[in-house]
């Protein structure tokens, strides 16, 4: 990603993006989601705003609450990585070729955990 010019982004970035996307989260859902600590939460959340990829911003149910969301930056960030999943897994497909990738594809689907996936911290 340093490469795309989204400098210092780890696999955790990923994995908070895909919770707060599409409609934000609070603190609270995004700790339960990583399987960390609100403050852990709290702490990764300012990273994030301080590098331009997240925004907190009212609650628009709980007026005590906060709601982060993902910048335009963030959602740059996400598109890109998918283009670089996407060239990864082509150039597989022409090692592979069409059948081997769909089977290939299959048998990862069958050992891929169900429910959320979580970092290894």
């Amino acid at each position: 990603m340093d490469a795309r010019g989204f400098e210092g982004m780890r696999p955790a970035h990923g994995f908070a993006f895909a919770r707060l996307a599409p409609d934000g989260a609070t603190v609270t859902g995004l700790a339960a989601h990583l399987g960390v600590t609100e403050q852990a939460a709290s702490r990764f959340v300012d990273e994030m705003v301080r590098k331009g990829y997240a925004e907190r911003r009212p609650h628009p149910e709980d007026p005590r609450a906060r709601l982060v969301v993902l910048t335009e930056r963030a959602w740059a960030c996400t598109r890109a990585a998918e283009d670089a999943a996407a060239g990864a897994v082509r150039e597989w497909g022409e090692v592979l070729g069409e059948g081997e990738m769909r089977v290939l594809l299959e048998q990862v689907l069958r050992i891929t955990p169900r429910g959320p996936v979580r970092p290894a911290w």
